[in-house]
């Protein structure tokens, strides 16, 4: 059995604090200063904001190594652990554990990792539930010989690298579609191969949107999509809440997703995605908009990937003045938008391609999913004395 000791029997731990923001002379120097919204990087490799020399001596802030190990306190990122790998000085939502002669950076940082959930769980407040400095010092870890801290750690670290690895071949493969759409269609907002354009309302039977209420929501009972369940080229249906029958059914008189439609998102942070639709069974919606384009000069793909690409997001928003942290495109918006229509013979070739890259990422993730489960076994067994 692994001794257990308190975090601040053998290292320090020092919270950062902030210049004050009406000093100019204080800020966009070269010294880095995160806040616990960078914690997200979890390997901490780059600083969205600067300090200077003056705002370090002004303020209550500090420096800390490379290699230093920190936790978030509060908020939504409370027991969000990142990894410094170099020096940085940082906000008062975030305490740094520094390096030491008796442990192992990285292995603190993959045990903090691993008892997140208790963190969490211990927290404290209404709102913005936290921690405090004093908590994170009396942290209890298992704390084996170097030798083992650093072996453990670096059976970890090969986890992790071949789960990144299959993440950055999922990235390529999605980067392939955008590259093969823009080979085959060129740039939609320009459309320098001078395609056909049609008003959305011209090309679809039908355009409409889920309900605006707010059903009770049930564990069980018919899939309720609504923006949040919408990413680019995918509806996440399995992580669905769901309505009663009845609710269903005086949601699906109005908005009636089949096979194939086109779900878009047009309102919020979410504005402006598109996914096909690829269940069969029934499902409710709400505050997303529904495509029934005409198949026979639209491929769904097609449509997709174009709703999807970046240069016509930008395009819309422009267009209808859409901005600020509540987007939105109202239906009779959604129904005017100017869209490309090339021959539906080389939008089918589009999709078969995008099919075959389709097939390739399902293996992929697959790895993906093999690659994170024995992450996370290994996680967990490193902890128990397992990996000794």
């Amino acid at each position: 059995m692994i001794k257990e000791v308190t975090i601040d029997s053998f290292t320090s731990v020092i919270t950062g604090g902030t210049p004050s923001t009406v000093k100019e002379e204080y800020w966009n120097g070269d010294i880095p200063w995160l806040n616990s919204g960078e914690l997200q990087q979890d390997i901490i490799r780059k600083s969205s904001n600067y300090i200077t020399e003056s705002g370090l001596k002004n303020s209550s802030t500090k420096l800390m190594p490379k290699d230093t190990v920190l936790i978030a306190l509060t908020g939504t990122t409370t027991g969000k652990v990142g990894y410094l790998t170099f020096e940085a000085c940082a906000n008062q939502s975030v305490t740094g554990i520094l390096p030491s002669e008796y442990h192992v950076p990285k292995y603190l940082y993959y045990y903090l990792n691993s008892i997140r959930k208790k963190v969490i769980s211990d927290a404290y407040g209404g709102a913005q539930p936290h921690i405090s400095q004093a908590y994170v010092k009396k942290i209890k870890v298992p704390l084996p010989p170097l030798e083992t801290q650093k072996r453990i750690a670096q059976i970890l670290d090969d986890a992790v690298a071949l789960r990144d690895k299959t993440e950055q071949l999922i990235r390529e493969y999605d980067a392939l579609a955008q590259s093969i759409f823009l080979d085959m269609f060129g740039d939609p907002v320009k459309n320098e191969k001078g395609w056909k354009t049609e008003i959305l309302k011209e090309v679809c039977a039908k355009i409409t949107d889920g309900t605006h209420d707010t059903p009770q929501r049930l564990t069980e009972g018919i899939k309720f999509i609504t923006g949040k369940h919408i990413r680019p080229f995918k509806i996440d249906y399995e992580n669905s809440d769901y309505v009663t029958e009845e609710i269903h059914q005086e949601i699906f008189r109005r908005c009636n997703p089949e096979f194939g439609d086109i779900l878009y998102t047009n309102i919020g942070v979410n504005f402006g995605t598109a996914a096909m639709n690829t269940v069969e069974y029934e499902f409710s919606m709400k505050n997303v908009a529904l495509l029934k384009y005409n198949r026979k000069i639209l491929n769904g793909r097609y449509l997709e990937s174009l709703l999807n690409n970046e240069n016509f997001k930008d395009r819309l928003k422009r267009v209808f003045g859409v901005g600020g942290a509540q987007q939105f495109l109202s239906l009779s918006n959604i129904k005017s938008i100017n869209v490309l229509v090339p021959p539906i013979n080389l939008q089918n070739q589009f999709a078969d391609k995008i099919a075959l890259i389709e097939k390739q990422k399902e293996l992929a993730k697959q790895e993906l999913k093999e690659s994170e489960d024995l992450f996370n076994c290994l996680l967990q067994k490193a902890f128990k004395g397992e990996l000794i």
